[in-house]
């Protein structure tokens, strides 16, 4: 039987990478900022429209560096959102600091600004909301409550590669955006990462956080760690950055496809499109009434070969690692405990048959309709 994963890389011509790692080859710099580094930066921060990027060797040491950057007090309070991959609260917790959850959107699963300055405390000195599945947050409610209380503002944009709200990417807002480049991203470079942000003052802590701190061959700033981005990573950028619109409007695609089947099927909704956003596509979630239901869904799906993905169930307080903690109990999120228990993300990625599409929407209706 054919299996069809939720995702898969977005790869380039074979023969291209190896034009791109015939240079490596021959100048036999494999890392420490080479000329496939510095070329990619320069690339991706035109695509952008960022004035400030810096690359890392994944999105989550880029995203322990940015909380880094911030000079946030220790043992602050970060509020965040309970509806995203594990990473974000983790990268909170490794820089000792503590999650406060904030409750979600029902319309599209990110954080909801109308909870947020009740969750304010004298301890608060951060706000990381995730743009989830590529939906843009509400960056203005969001940012008139950072302005009120004197917050920094750090987006998790690991979804949102390419995004645009209002004609504006969506990596410039907050104080700085942390982007994902991983296989399973719209935009790979294997593994990899980078923090994008308008605030040039934090360019060289977010630099030096990833080389040791090592300024020059005499001078070292600050206790950094290692996180640098390879030659094979950058070269790899490099190639995916030429075919990316091919990649995003396939994507596109599929994604309205899948929509054209499903929307208003009983059992079942999806996530509200907003007129001002440009989408990506990285993820098609499907809202079920139910965990019962999505459950069935999603075992049905598994018999057939198609292995959707409960992205993002268990929510991440209930995680081994966070139950029994402060930040667990003090959780009020329904809305986001409702989303988690009804979520299922349906195999997304530009090389997915239309046909395939169409026959997991088949089993998806006939489940739901029961």
């Amino acid at each position: 039987m054919k299996k069809i994963p939720v995702t898969r890389p977005s790869l380039p011509p074979f023969g291209e990478y190896c034009e791109e790692l015939r240079k490596i080859w021959d100048s036999a710099i494999l890392t420490n900022m080479g000329e496939e580094h510095e070329a990619f930066r320069t690339a991706l921060a035109g695509y952008l429209e960022t004035p400030g990027t810096v690359l890392f060797t994944n999105g989550h040491l880029a995203l322990e560096a940015a909380l880094a950057a911030l000079r946030l007090p220790a043992g602050a309070e970060v509020i965040t959102t309970p509806f995203s991959f594990v990473s974000t609260t983790h990268a909170i917790v490794r820089s000792g600091f503590r999650p406060v959850f904030c409750d979600v959107r029902e319309e599209d699963g990110t954080l909801d600004p109308s909870g947020l300055g009740a969750l304010v405390t004298e301890r608060t000195a951060a706000v990381l909301p995730v743009h989830v599945y590529g939906h843009v947050c509400d960056v203005e409610g969001i940012g008139a409550v950072a302005t009120r209380h004197s917050l920094k503002v750090l987006y998790d944009a690991a979804h949102a590669f390419g995004v645009r709200y209002r004609g504006v990417p969506a990596v410039r807002f907050g104080d700085a955006s942390v982007l994902s480049f991983h296989a399973t991203k719209v935009f790979s470079t294997i593994e990899g990462g980078a923090v994008c942000t308008a605030d040039l003052s934090l360019l060289q802590t977010l630099e030096d956080a990833k080389n040791f701190g090592i300024r020059d061959e005499e001078h070292c700033a600050s206790v950094g760690g290692n996180a640098k981005m390879s030659e094979f990573q950058a070269a790899m950028g490099l190639c995916c950055m030429r075919h990316v619109e091919d990649a995003l409007r396939r994507r596109h695609a599929l994604a309205g496809q899948y929509r054209a089947r499903l929307d208003g099927r009983p059992g079942l909704r999806l996530p509200v499109l907003r007129p001002e956003v440009e989408p990506n596509d990285a993820y098609f979630p499907v809202f079920f009434e139910g965990q019962e239901l999505r459950d069935r869904v999603y075992a049905r799906l598994r018999d057939a070969g198609v292995l959707a993905r409960k992205y993002f169930f268990p929510l991440i307080p209930d995680l081994e690692c966070y139950a029994g903690s402060a930040a667990a109990a003090a959780a009020r999120t329904p809305v986001a405990r409702r989303l988690a228990a009804g979520v299922l993300c349906l195999p997304l990625y530009p090389d997915l048959h239309p046909d395939d599409a169409d026959r997991i929407c088949d089993c998806v209706i006939r489940e739901s309709g029961r």
